[in-house]
């Protein structure tokens, strides 16, 4: 039996009964079927898949042609969880016009049921507005937030002093007033979250930001595809990435060996097939 799809209603809803919200991202047709089959709510073509599958350095890397291509995939692998996309880096930044154009780009091309907008600048804002006005439901992000951490300090945790602490809440309550229907609070002591959240009227998604109303997780971090150290935030669930080395180290091993393939990974031919093939060899060797 199919779930019903997950909608703004629905999220609204769990966030109410304190039932957290569970969002992971995906990025391809087979981590999209993954969360479709895990029943997660909410699915998020991150931006970081920049990283995870482009094998780029930084988010910022990414190009909208690429996140569009992304979303298509995932898209084909999910029916029930709300799909929200990545705005990626330099696809908002010129005007109004232009945020609007990719978010529904990211709905009309790939299925898009909402879009992701990170900051909360008067620039950021403004955007968001914007697109909100356009029809199209927006997701805010605040704290770190990845596409400018430059001018953050680094890819480190938010709002440890008093000031920043503040910083992060007056950026929440501002993307909600812009519109977004939830928020993104990402590296921030999860006291300070509790605090935000008390006020706020719309869900907060936490990822090492506490215990929030829902949580959002890379499930390549999840699931430990992800090569090198883990942000203290993430847990691993699965050890998915050694397993598939030893896999295909094994593959090798038995391909060098002449034990792959055996007699029942082969198709039988019968002894009159076999024959005909090989007096048709033998006579076109003799040509």
């Amino acid at each position: 039996m199919t779930s019903p799809k997950v909608t703004l209603r629905r999220l609204r809803e769990l966030a109410d009964a304190g039932t957290p919200i569970v969002m992971v991202t995906a990025y391809d047709f087979v981590s999209g079927r993954v969360a479709e089959r895990a029943g997660v709510d909410m699915v998020l073509v991150g931006d970081s898949g920049a990283q995870v599958v482009l094998g780029l350095p930084d988010t910022t890397s990414v190009t909208l042609d690429e996140m569009l291509m992304l979303a298509k995939a995932v898209r084909r692998g999910v029916q029930t969880p709300l799909i929200v996309c990545d705005l990626p880096f330099g696809s908002t930044e010129r005007s109004d016009e232009q945020a609007v154009a990719t978010s529904v780009r990211f709905v009309q091309e790939a299925g898009a049921d909402a879009v992701k907008l990170e900051g909360a600048n008067p620039a950021r804002l403004s955007r968001l507005r914007a697109i909100v006005d356009a029809g199209i439901p927006v997701v805010g992000h605040v704290g770190l937030t990845p596409q400018t951490a430059t001018a953050l300090g680094g890819l480190r945790a938010q709002g440890r002093t008093a000031d920043d602490a503040i910083r992060v809440a007056r950026d929440a309550f501002a993307v909600q007033d812009a519109g977004a229907f939830a928020v993104v609070i990402e590296a921030v002591p999860a006291d300070v979250v509790d605090e935000i959240r008390r006020a706020l009227r719309i869900p907060v998604i936490g990822i090492g930001a506490g215990s929030a109303d829902g949580q959002v997780l890379v499930q390549h971090d999840l699931l430990g595809i992800t090569e090198g150290r883990a942000p203290v935030f993430v847990k691993r669930y699965a050890a998915v990435g050694d397993a598939m080395v030893e896999a295909v180290e094994a593959y090798a091993r038995e391909v060098r060996e002449g034990a792959f393939p055996a007699a029942e990974h082969v198709y039988p031919a019968s002894a009159e097939v076999a024959e005909a093939v090989r007096a048709f060899v033998d006579d076109s060797g003799r040509r």
